[in-house]
């Protein structure tokens, strides 16, 4: 058995087992009618690869609303458009004891618009071709209480990583033209600071990583492109409004691998990848139920084949949490 055959099969029984974990959790939870000792919103959403924090970007936050010496779930479903692409995500999550996080998020990207790529070389992209991404995430809280150390300089600080695979389709075509793999491994540090006196959440994450435009196009590049890993940071601010509405911000700096490797290929600037920025409103209507509304700009993605256009659109998420 080859050895990405075996990271499959390991990551498809994790996500079965995940979601089973979360169901009986869930029920274990709703039974008992336990109360929460989180602070609404404190806990962060699901991201778009899974893990607690912002919409773009990890914070030190452990998900679900289980406190110390507690386990809790959570599970969400986000849609993300812009001009020329639309992403689904969704997965689940699970709390352990306010200190570490299991998370499994699968993505479906519509990169409709790749079909052009056709007219540079015989790649065979088919029209509406989706690509997928599961998520694998692992988080650890190695400092800190962002509640319980409000009142003193110490953030809360977590380790994390994100197993990420992606299956592309008749895209994969091009990511072997492009010299890319198909799975990757994000590592980041986190340190999240919650400002109770002032109703702000301050958070910073330093990511250590080769994905291009977060996996969706592989990780890494052919030569002369940029194949080694790489240092990304990104910075989220909140302020709560009020005990259950937050509106805050998030830039989350990128890799730019493929650039180099598509100029050598005559294609110009056509694969520049640019940084990713967002401006949100979260809603907590009650202590299981998130909602988080946000404009985004993902820069400019793949423009050589969306006419040069910035992809700028909205983000929709939803999250159950226990």
């Amino acid at each position: 058995m080859y050895p990405f055959q075996l990271s499959f099969i390991l990551l498809r029984k994790c996500a079965q087992a995940l979601f089973a974990a979360v169901a009986l959790v869930g029920i274990g939870a709703a039974s008992a009618h336990a109360d929460t000792g989180k602070l609404l919103l404190t806990g962060g959403i699901s991201n778009i690869e899974g893990a607690a924090g912002g919409g773009l970007s990890p914070w030190a936050v452990i998900g679900s609303n289980a406190t110390d010496g507690e386990v809790g779930g959570s599970a969400y479903l986000t849609r993300a458009v812009t001009q020329d692409y639309e992403l689904t995500g969704y997965g689940a999550a699970l709390g352990f004891h306010n200190r570490f996080e299991l998370s499994l998020a699968r993505q479906n990207f519509n990169a409709a618009p790749a079909v052009a790529l056709n007219g540079i070389a015989p790649f065979g992209v088919t029209q509406d071709q989706q690509i997928r991404m599961d998520v694998l995430g692992l988080k650890l809280k190695v400092a800190g209480d962002a509640v319980l150390n409000s009142d003193s300089p110490m953030p809360q600080v977590a380790v994390g990583l994100l197993y990420k695979r992606v299956f592309p389709g008749s895209i994969g075509s091009v990511l072997r033209f492009l010299g890319t793999r198909t799975d990757g491994i994000d590592l980041y540090i986190s340190a999240t600071k919650l400002l109770l006196a002032q109703s702000l959440l301050v958070s910073g994450a330093l990511r250590s990583t080769n994905a291009n435009q977060n996996g969706l196009l592989g990780f890494g590049s052919g030569a002369p492109g940029r194949n080694s890993r790489g240092l990304q940071p990104e910075f989220s601010m909140a302020l709560m409004l009020g005990k259950n509405i937050a509106v805050g911000a998030e830039y989350r700096f990128k890799p730019n691998n493929l650039e180099a490797r598509g100029a050598a290929a005559g294609l110009g600037t056509a694969l520049r990848e640019q940084d990713w920025k967002d401006v949100f409103v979260a809603w907590a209507p009650g202590k299981n139920l998130s909602l988080t509304l946000a404009w985004v700009d993902l820069g400019k993605v793949i423009p050589g084949i969306t006419g040069n256009r910035g992809q700028t659109g909205y983000y929709l998420s939803g999250q159950f949490a226990f």
